[in-house]
């Protein structure tokens, strides 16, 4: 991170004060904010349904609209099918919500090219079925469940991401 490389004649909080305003630009709030909505609407979905809101599951269970293989119709997805889409299109509806009454930057607010994007959503894909989970199911409903399996999960996806970005930001590559 090259803030790490400034020096300062000033006091030595300044150097760590600007580190975090470079991590969040926008302060603390949003952050703490958001997290408590996302925290409130997944215990009430389990309180109310003793089921984890997690975006992999709401895939499988679209799928069991479509897909005749027995894997999507298996009774779970089946069953909760209904509440699972009503659950994502309230995400879809929150989000376009926010934009058009507090977002700033308006609907698209990425300089990544599509190709980037599509190879990215490929390997999150990929991975989120390989690790039979998404980050947000695994980091919020799973390791709330206190899952030894959620929290090796969130190491790797953290450590790998870590190191990725890392590699990628020496190769010189930019979004």
């Amino acid at each position: 991170m090259y803030l790490l490389n400034i020096t300062f004649n000033e006091k030595p909080y300044l150097k760590s004060h600007l580190i975090i305003c470079f991590m969040f630009p926008l302060g603390f709030y949003p952050y703490i904010i958001g997290g408590i909505i996302i925290g409130v609407g997944v215990s009430i979905i389990y309180i109310a349904t003793g089921l984890h809101a997690t975006q992999s599951s709401f895939f499988d269970t679209t799928l069991s609209f479509f897909s005749k293989r027995p894997y999507f119709l298996q009774k779970q997805y089946l069953d909760s099918r209904g509440w699972r889409l009503t659950f994502a299109l309230g995400v879809l509806l929150g989000a376009f919500l926010y934009t058009i009454t507090l977002a700033t930057e308006g609907f698209f607010t990425t300089s990544v090219e599509w190709w980037r994007l599509a190879i990215g959503g490929f390997l999150v894909g990929f991975g989120t079925r390989l690790s039979k989970g998404c980050t947000s199911g695994h980091g919020i409903s799973g390791l709330a469940s206190l899952s030894t399996t959620s929290l090796f999960a969130v190491i790797t996806f953290i450590t790998v991401g870590i190191l990725t970005a890392l590699f990628v930001q020496n190769l010189g590559v930019l979004p």
